[in-house]
């Protein structure tokens, strides 16, 4: 089960809409590379080929999420539950270090030094669905568990 936010699926459905599309131009793209004549020296055929792949392969994975998701509504969770799209201040017990994560559906390519993004099948992520504010909650990591705090709930 994946949990994602309404904007999350929304997101999904526009890049499946346009995965169709390109395939549509991938194959006209075979075609064209067909007609040059012997396959095995056609690089223009291999190259379609390998992105038609690469495509096919996108829509499988976008139709698999979309069809395993549980989209969330957060206007129904009470303010001091962490959930998906939550970002979530944490105070690490052992050392006091306070850092920020954000439990995402799915971890995306945005890399920012001050906020980690957790999904909710990470150790962390488990630990902090439908955790509170002022809960220590544990996490089990390769190097031994660890336990945070809850300070604070961002949105």
């Amino acid at each position: 089960m994946d949990y994602i936010r309404a904007e999350e699926k929304e997101r999904l459905e526009a890049e499946l809409r346009g995965c169709f599309q390109k395939r549509r131009a991938l194959s006209k793209r075979l075609e064209s590379a067909r007609e040059l004549g012997d396959l095995r020296e056609n690089a223009e055929y291999h190259a379609a080929r390998e992105d038609q792949g690469m495509n096919e392969a996108r829509i499988r994975d976008i139709e698999h999420r979309l069809a395993n998701a549980v989209v969330t509504d957060n206007q129904a969770l009470p303010d001091d539950m962490v959930f998906i799209g939550a970002t979530v201040k944490l105070r690490d017990v052992q050392s006091g270090e306070d850092h920020f994560y954000r439990l995402v559906g799915e971890a995306g390519a945005a890399l920012d030094d001050d906020l980690v993004e957790v999904t909710p099948s990470s150790p962390l992520g488990e630990a902090l669905m439908k955790a509170r504010v002022g809960e220590v909650v544990r996490v089990d990591l390769r190097r031994g568990p660890k336990r945070f705090e809850i300070i604070e709930i961002l949105g």
